[in-house]
């Protein structure tokens, strides 16, 4: 879900807010919060910090994170008045210009190892004020954060075009070739002094790993070398717009041609509303590093066939396929009854990328009937629910454990490698671990293989306490599998351990057997269960035993070798129990 923000200069009506809130949630949106810029500051810093802070209403709006073209006013307001029939769907024109006279974009090869795709358009003749100017770069910094994943896959430039003198170059080029002066700076630098700028700069200083170690960096020239922009990072000061910018050269690069398409769709048809002719946008060729052409922004318009009892099935309502049509009409679906009646012909505007399958027809057809309106009915099967056989035994378990005296820990199911290998002395190959790619910290770099660590270092939280300390858990462990879909598989274990002056190994011995005791597995080879010497790296020599049962081993308890206590920061002995639970299910 992403949050948008619309400024009111009028005063807020308790009337008004209250009819804007049900008309969100008709639409399929909620109205989050009626705030302002004092009240937010007054709530984070405290009401001295708040004074002289805009007392301007604003109004914060959760939209679904797949409708762009939600998320600035223009899409917003275009919507609700067509949801509301005030207005029809505008049709969105593309003006291609006579041969030698429109822009052009020239892909170089340089570009293939980088950020291969661009796309690009022209508005002409467009009338900025401040609010839409701001609404315009609010926009963009929107959509760079939703779709375009943090400039991951798409990157925009929004460029004065009458600065500028096309072809455009796309290309690519070593950071010491790539000299200018970055957006709002005052002297040229070089892209490697660029990056040295910004790395302290708090917006900018997220994007640099995008390029920072590749051997070139993306840049866009026009026919005299000025640069346009060294995307993802910064546009060039020379092409910024202002309020009085009256053609706009728009320029989306990415890794991902599809996402970069919907992004030049979505800026386009939200503004084209403010040119000269509204709706219309002059498109741009990009020519390829192969020699082929294509002519950006799409803009296509699709439709879809979908029987209206697939609809009327789906939500549970019985509409006549002309009322249904009119109701998605109302979402920005343009639709019409065709076949007698027996399919409905809805047409996808560009601004609804969101669009994939019936479904999602069906999905908006259910908004504009509104939820609230359809009737419940006692569904035709009946089922009653059960508890999973494994969840339901380790809930008894827990409950045997705490009338054992032990007290129930939970703890993080992510653990840095070295507490589960390195601490324990292995080798972390040897533990199969599930590792993180991009982790966040280095407490949470692998999904933990033993529940041993955790309750380890919730004893070291815990050593102030009087002792003995009796800790359990239960809970899953993850390891590698190539055998199921997601290559890792689930285990369900048990985990105790007894902390205290003496490793009180006798005591982790009986909270064995009374796990089995309760699970009704008698202590015998053939079809119980029987503990056998073994060795451990976690362990004490000659202090460790495995444990078999139902013909398999499920685990080891034993006394825990010093040098683990001390990697742990514990000072006294202690004794273990871990065994994996799932055979007794």
């Amino acid at each position: 879900v992403r949050g948008l923000l619309i400024h009111q200069n009028l005063p807020s009506s308790f009337t008004a807010d209250e009819e804007f809130d049900e008309l969100c949630f008709e639409f399929g949106l909620e109205l989050d919060e009626i705030t302002s810029e004092k009240d937010i500051i007054s709530k984070e810093k405290g009401e001295e910090k708040a004074k002289g802070a805009s007392d301007v209403v604003l109004y914060k709006i959760d939209v679904p994170a797949n409708r762009y073209d939600l998320l600035c006013l223009e899409g917003l307001v275009r919507g609700l008045q067509v949801f509301k029939e005030r207005i029809n769907l505008p049709r969105f024109e593309k003006i291609i210009p006579a041969e030698g006279e429109g822009q052009r974009l020239i892909i170089t090869e340089q570009t293939a190892q980088i950020r291969p795709h661009a796309v690009a358009a022209v508005l002409r003749n467009i009338t900025f004020t401040k609010d839409r100017y701001d609404s315009f770069i609010d926009l963009q910094e929107k959509l760079h954060q939703n779709i375009c994943r943090r400039r991951a896959l798409v990157a925009i430039g929004t460029h004065d075009l009458d600065t500028i003198t096309g072809p455009f170059t796309f290309t690519a080029k070593a950071p010491s070739e790539i000299k200018f002066k970055p957006l709002n700076q005052s002297k040229e630098y070089t892209a490697s002094q660029i990056m040295d700028l910004y790395r302290t700069d708090s917006h900018l200083r997220h994007y640099l790993h995008l390029i920072e170690n590749k051997p070139r960096y993306p840049v866009i020239y026009d026919s005299n070398g000025v640069v346009l922009s060294m995307p993802p990072i910064v546009n060039g000061d020379h092409t910024k717009i202002s309020l009085n910018t009256r053609n706009v050269f728009i320029e989306c690069t990415g890794t991902d041609i599809t996402k970069a398409k919907i992004v030049l769709d979505v800026i386009v048809t939200m503004f084209s509303e403010y040119c000269e002719k509204p709706f219309t946008v002059e498109a741009v060729e990009v020519v390829y590093p192969n020699g082929k052409t294509h002519i950006y922004p799409e803009l296509a318009y699709r439709t879809e066939k979908v029987k209206p009892e697939y609809i009327n099935k789906k939500v549970g309502i019985s509409e006549t396929p002309s009322n249904l049509a009119k109701l998605l009409t109302r979402m920005c679906l343009k639709s019409h009854v065709t076949g007698n009646g027996n399919h409905l012909e809805v047409e996808i505007p560009p601004t609804r990328a969101d669009i994939i399958h019936a479904c999602d027809i069906v999905e908006d057809a259910a908004i504009a009937y509104g939820y609230n309106n359809i009737q419940m009915v006692i569904p035709k099967t009946y089922t009653i629910a059960n508890q999973l056989p494994l969840n339901k035994l380790t809930e008894l378990l827990r409950l045997d454990l705490a009338a054992a005296g032990f007290t129930e820990a939970l703890t993080f199911a992510l653990c840095s490698q070295e507490d589960i290998a390195d601490k324990l002395g292995m080798d972390i190959s040897a533990t199969n671990a599930v590792l993180i790619a991009n982790p966040k910290t280095t407490e949470f770099q692998v999904a933990r293989t033993t529940l041993l660590p955790g309750l380890l270092k919730t004893i070291a939280a815990n050593r102030k306490m009087p002792l003995p300390l009796k800790l359990f858990e239960i809970s899953d462990i993850v390891v590698k599998d190539p055998n199921t879909d997601v290559g890792a598989r689930n285990y369900r274990h048990l985990c105790a351990i007894y902390y205290n002056k003496s490793p009180g190994f006798e005591i982790i011995h009986g909270l064995l057997d009374r796990v089995m005791q309760v699970l009704e597995v008698p202590p015998n080879e053939e079809n119980g269960y029987t503990i056998k010497a073994a060795e451990g790296t976690a362990f004490f020599p000659g202090r460790c035993a495995e444990v078999f049962a139902k013909g398999q081993s499920i685990g080891k308890l034993g006394v825990v070798h010093p040098d683990v206590i001390t990697k742990f920061e514990l000072t006294m002995p202690c004794s273990v129990l871990e065994i994996n639970i799932e055979p007794f299910k």
